[in-house]
């Protein structure tokens, strides 16, 4: 395995240009959270925070595939230098108005959806490059997208981690501030990268008739699978807070079994990453999702909290392999013309089947057993797999 990896970073550039998209990308771990606290005690209103980060969420979600679009048109150094500006600047303003007590929140909430609405997509864009510099070797190429994956995984867990840090100096702001600071340096060496500096737009005759809609048709088969993922992320916290309950365990305890699902993603994707698979990815994206769907189902069925921590290290094994297998088979499907975008969809799949996951578990925890909450969200990962399985047969 360590060869596997140490081969990745062994390419030109690609330790340099990795680093410097992962500085940035550490900016998504910490400004949502130092938001919402410095939103919650400007206001002194928990719905206005919610609502304020609602906005947020979905400009970030949702407009990911239409910034990814102008990566493809006009190339990663003339688009992101905008966004990152725009994002930062967006960022300053709303450190002002937290500031004191009394900001209206309409105000805070045009802010925080034109930020979201600029955010640079790094993510998408670093596996792009990750594309380009493994140069058609699909066995790299999946080393590095695990590697991607597992790394993004981390920075997520210990961005909040940071800002409980800062905020126990600080108030909430400075969080936006190293947030900001951390989009500025990451994007700036991102771009300055020799790899990202060769990456030239698209000849206009090869994107006419590819964007938008067009795009998202063409991975439908991944993005579906990837929404039933991010079903099961979105409705996990809530869940295993239920269950936590219902034994009689506090937060701690809770903090132990998701720690179990994060860490059975990371050893599942670099594992995923390592194997030399005969088969094309396409080939392994249903039973994957199947093997998430049928642990979350099995989940329902512990009889504690240390066996439900095993099924959750189970069902967290499967994550991070079906998110490298989506964008694997994505880059598979579009040419190089609209990889970004590809990516991208596949990425608001993921935040969009969050979302909808965590809707949902709050509706069923009130109306069912934990264990029939957990069954119902693997049930609807398995149908999911199934579906998604039975788009890819042929016709007659």
């Amino acid at each position: 395995m360590s060869a596997s990896y140490a081969r990745v970073l062994r390419i030109p550039h690609a330790r340099r240009t990795f680093a410097t998209a992962l500085l940035g990308r550490l900016s998504y771990g910490l400004v949502p959270l130092s938001l919402m606290l410095a939103v919650t005690r400007a206001s002194g209103s928990y719905a206005v925070a919610g609502a304020v980060m609602a906005l947020f969420g979905a400009t970030v979600v949702f407009l990911s595939p239409a910034r990814a679009a102008l990566i493809d048109r006009y190339g990663p150094r003339r688009a992101l230098v905008p966004m990152a500006s725009a994002y930062v600047l967006l960022l300053a303003l709303l450190t002002t108005a937290v500031w004191r007590p009394g900001a209206p929140p309409v105000l805070l909430g045009i802010l925080t959806a034109l930020a979201g609405a600029c955010a640079p997509p790094l993510g998408p864009t670093m596996r792009t490059v990750w594309a380009r510099l493994a140069q058609d070797d699909r066995a790299l190429l999946q080393r590095a997208y695990s590697l991607d994956g597992v790394a993004e995984e981390l920075l997520f867990v210990s961005g909040p981690l940071l800002v409980g840090v800062l905020v126990g100096a600080a108030p909430p702001t400075a969080g936006i501030a190293v947030g900001a600071a951390l989009m500025v340096a990451g994007t700036a060496g991102f771009v300055a990268s020799p790899v990202v500096r060769a990456i030239r737009p698209a000849a206009r005759t090869s994107r006419r008739g590819t964007g938008g809609l067009g795009v998202l048709r063409r991975v439908g088969r991944p993005v579906g699978a990837v929404t039933g993922v991010g079903l099961a992320i979105g409705s996990l916290d809530l869940l295993v807070v239920a269950f936590a309950g219902l034994h009689g365990h506090g937060g701690a305890s809770v903090a132990w079994v998701l720690a179990a699902v994060s860490t059975g993603s990371a050893v599942g994707g670099l594992l995923n990453g390592a194997v030399a698979w005969r088969g094309p990815a396409r080939a392994r994206l249903v039973p994957l999702t199947l093997g998430l769907g049928l642990a979350l189902v099995g989940a329902g069925l512990a009889p504690g909290l240390g066996t439900l921590a095993l099924f959750m290290a189970v069902a967290g094994f499967f994550v991070s392999p079906v998110l490298t297998t989506a964008y694997l088979i994505a880059d598979e499907i579009v040419g190089p013309e609209v990889r970004t975008q590809a990516g991208a969809w596949v990425n608001t799949a993921v935040n969009a089947g969050s979302t909808l996951g965590t809707a949902a578990a709050g509706a069923l925890v009130g109306h069912l057993p934990v264990a029939g909450c957990f069954a119902a969200t693997g049930a609807a990962v398995v149908l999911t797999a199934l579906a998604v399985g039975k788009s890819a047969r042929p016709a007659g």
